[in-house]
Formats: C-alpha cells, sequence, structure tokens
C-alpha cells in the first residue's frame, strides 16, 4: 500500500487509509476480511441506523459484485465517495 492505491479510490492520506482500516474493522466483527449484511446491521444500529431496508440499500449500493459481501475495495470505494458521511460514523465508533 506504499502507493495509497485501493483498487481505484484516489490517493488517501495514510491518516485517512487508517482511519478507513480502522472503521472497516469495526464493521468487520468477525474479522474474516469481509462485512455480511447482519455485520452491517449491527453496526449501523450502534450508531443509531436501524432500519432494515437502509441496511438492504446500502449492502446493495456497496456490495458491487454481489455476493452478498462488502470486501475492502468495496468498502474503500464506498468509504471514497462518501467521505463526509464515513467520517462522522467513524466518530462514533
Amino acid at each position: 500500500m506504499g502507493d495509497n492505491s485501493l483498487g481505484g479510490v484516489r490517493k488517501m492520506a495514510n491518516q485517512e487509509i487508517s482511519e478507513m482500516n480502522r472503521v472497516f474493522k469495526r464493521f468487520d466483527a468477525n474479522g474474516d476480511g469481509k462485512i455480511s449484511s447482519a455485520e452491517l446491521g449491527e453496526a449501523l444500529r450502534s450508531v443509531g441506523s436501524s432500519s432494515l431496508d437502509e441496511i438492504q440499500h446500502m449492502m446493495a449500493e456497496i456490495d458491487k459484485d454481489g455476493d452478498g459481501y462488502i470486501s475492502f475495495d468495496e468498502f474503500a470505494a464506498f468509504y471514497d465517495a462518501n467521505r463526509n458521511m464515513m467520517k462522522n460514523i467513524a466518530k462514533t465508533l
């Protein structure tokens, strides 16, 4: 990761990458390197968003390959595109 490239995500400062990794790990409760819809739901509930519709909508938006999981690259692209929202979520985790 020395060149700050994350599967098409624009260059990020090391601090931003560290924060994104921290948030991903918080969402990836079982540490398997991917976020399931259950893990997404649990993380969103912890920041006050618990609607099943919201969880399903976010899962569909972020899970680009449709495998039912959010990979780190998918998460990184979403994080990059929704930087302000993700920074607000990061503050609560």
